[in-house]
């Protein structure tokens, strides 16, 4: 089982955060800071931890937010320190400083997006800047846009990542929900950028327009694709990996699949047909190109699995993606447990199973499940 993420980042976080701080701050009371920083820590999750000694930073740093953001400032290491490779939580020492910029700095812009600028460089600011967009919008899009020039693939990432609208564990940006058209117009600047890391962010927060504007996402992409080289090419394909799994016929088509014209499924098997809650499902089926040339294929199937009340809830497989000659014949199959996990509980039932090729459904049998 994976160590708690919170292990990572133990009271030594606030004993070297006071060490840094009092090397530039002479007046600051370590002790003091490290006894109440520490008071309750152990039984803390990971963000709760940060939050608590931001909180404790403002009360032991000058009133002033300004005068303590330049205080915590000159405390950070060099930027151009290497990541420890061999202690990826290393650089989650900035967290706390990551939240007192956001909690405490949003009423000074300026500096604080001075803060959020060499912060990214050290750990990242993605979740920090996010108050700064939703009450400074243009002021912070307008920052943002000139850095998606910076020479530091860290700020160039924080552009793409700070504006997803639904970034993993932060709060979502609704107007961006809305309207992601000066998030594209951010995009567009990173989207051929050399770094991989900020090519993949960008990448993800189109997936993340796409669940809330898809045609949006595919026509985006179908421009993109235009002239693209293979990097480009690959941000796209990965853009597109839910609308992909969703079965979205016109980002399948943006990636080169056609209809499914000629395409047949043969020989289906699912077994056991009769089976338990805990048990494995095995699910088979033959993909046979009728037709007179070869096709790609992108080859799915999904389960609509029985939910308490009785409804069903389809979810998606991912088989592969394959070239079919004519007149050939493909045989895919996959295992899926059937057994409850912390995500998904399974419920007793007639279970529809359905193969899907690029993006056209063909239902192929069922299998009921008891406990």
């Amino acid at each position: 089982m994976a160590e708690p993420l919170k292990n990572g980042f133990g009271p030594d976080v606030a004993v070297r955060i006071a060490e840094m701080i009092r090397q530039t701050h002479p007046d600051f009371a370590v002790k003091q800071f490290i006894t109440d920083a520490l008071d309750g820590y152990e039984s803390l999750e990971l963000m709760p931890r940060a939050r608590r000694i931001a909180a404790v930073l403002r009360s032991h740093l000058p009133d002033d937010p300004e005068t303590a953001i330049n205080i915590l400032l000159r405390s950070l290491g060099s930027a151009d320190e290497p990541r420890d490779d061999d202690n990826p939580m290393a650089s989650f020492i900035y967290m706390p400083h990551c939240v007192f910029v956001a909690e405490y700095g949003l009423d000074h812009f300026e500096l604080s997006m001075r803060a959020n600028y060499e912060l990214t460089k050290r750990f990242t600011a993605e979740f920090s800047i996010r108050p700064f967009i939703t009450r400074y919008p243009k002021r912070t899009l307008a920052l943002l846009r000139k850095w998606t020039k910076d020479p530091s693939d860290d700020v160039r990432r924080l552009v793409s990542e700070g504006t997803r609208p639904r970034l993993p564990w932060a709060p979502r940006l609704p107007e961006f929900q809305k309207d992601p058209g000066p998030v594209l117009g951010l995009l567009e600047e990173l989207k051929d950028d050399p770094a991989l890391y900020v090519r993949r962010s960008v990448a993800n927060n189109l997936n993340d327009i796409g669940k809330d504007h898809p045609e949006l996402l595919v026509e985006t992409a179908a421009a993109w694709m235009k002239d693209a080289d293979e990097n480009r090419a690959w941000l796209i394909r990965h853009a597109l990996r839910s609308a992909v799994k969703r079965g979205d016929v016109g980002a399948l088509r943006v990636l080169g699949y056609g209809d499914a014209k000629g395409l047949i499924v043969e020989a289906a098997a699912i077994a056991p047909a009769l089976a338990r809650i805990g048990d494995k499902i095995t699910v088979a089926f033959n993909v046979t190109n009728k037709g007179r040339q070869g096709r790609p294929v992108m080859v799915d199937f999904r389960i609509h699995y029985v939910k308490a009340n009785g409804s069903t809830s389809p979810k998606v497989f991912k088989l592969k993606a394959i070239e079919i000659g004519p007149g050939d014949s493909v045989r895919v199959q996959k295992k899926v447990s059937v057994a409850d996990m912390t995500t998904r509980k399974h419920y007793a039932g007639l279970h529809q199973v359905d193969a899907i090729l690029n993006g056209e459904v063909k239902p192929i049998g069922s299998f009921n499940l008891s406990r």
